[in-house]
């Protein structure tokens, strides 16, 4: 579970995001850090039993680095506002799929998982496997769970002008137009507080698996 100390630190980051205030509170940010990763690691634990490839990710470098990337930002700030994880079963490359919790109170924290923003390549191959097999992946993000965790997949972010090679009467052309394959959970504070939020986040982040398997058998 994450603990309100974790959630209280990335408030007290946000409205004291300097140097000189984190080294001071330092021993807090430790904490809270470890923290994520003992819920990474639950929580991994959980998944692998529907996705037995993320049982080889190690919980400490799935929690990703607090330190904001600055060189190319206006926004100098040198802290994020969120512990993020990341999980892809495939391999440390954000090119591919894979899970991602992202933890930020006051209603900023959700689960999601799929494929964002993939290589051209990859969509080129993803969009042919939807017009060859459509009807799988309809059987997926049509399935009464999945749109109750996750709402309408075709309302991601989505090309406002049609793909290359395919018509508007195509019977999948609001998939074909989809430029992201993800789908995402908001979670509450209180989800993720509770004694077995692990379990709660596995069990949504399991309903993306079939998705991702999709998505992998297209891209192989």
């Amino acid at each position: 579970m994450i603990v309100q100390h974790t959630l209280d630190f990335i408030k007290d980051v946000t409205l004291n995001n300097n140097r000189d205030w984190f080294q001071d509170n330092k021993q807090r940010y430790e904490q809270a850090r470890e923290n994520v990763i003992e819920f990474t690691a639950a929580m991994i634990n959980e998944l692998g039993k529907t996705d037995a490839g993320v049982t080889a990710i190690d919980p400490k470098k799935a929690v990703k680095r607090i330190y904001r990337d600055i060189r190319f930002s206006k926004d100098k700030t040198p802290y994020k506002d969120h512990f993020g994880i990341g999980l892809s079963p495939v391999g440390a490359s954000t090119d591919t799929t894979g899970y991602y919790v992202h933890i930020k109170p006051d209603g900023g924290s959700f689960a999601g998982g799929g494929y964002w923003q993939p290589l051209p390549e990859h969509i080129k191959a993803i969009r042919q496997e939807i017009d060859y097999n459509g009807a799988e992946l309809k059987g997926i993000v049509d399935d009464k769970a999945f749109v109750k965790l996750f709402g309408d997949f075709r309302n991601g972010n989505s090309l406002k002008v049609l793909p290359k090679g395919y018509s508007g009467d195509h019977e999948d052309i609001a998939l074909l137009k989809l430029k992201d394959f993800v789908a995402m959970r908001d979670l509450k504070d209180a989800d993720l507080l509770k004694a077995d939020s692990h379990k709660t986040v596995a069990g949504i982040l399991a309903k993306i698996y079939p998705l991702n398997v999709f998505l992998n058998n297209a891209i192989a």
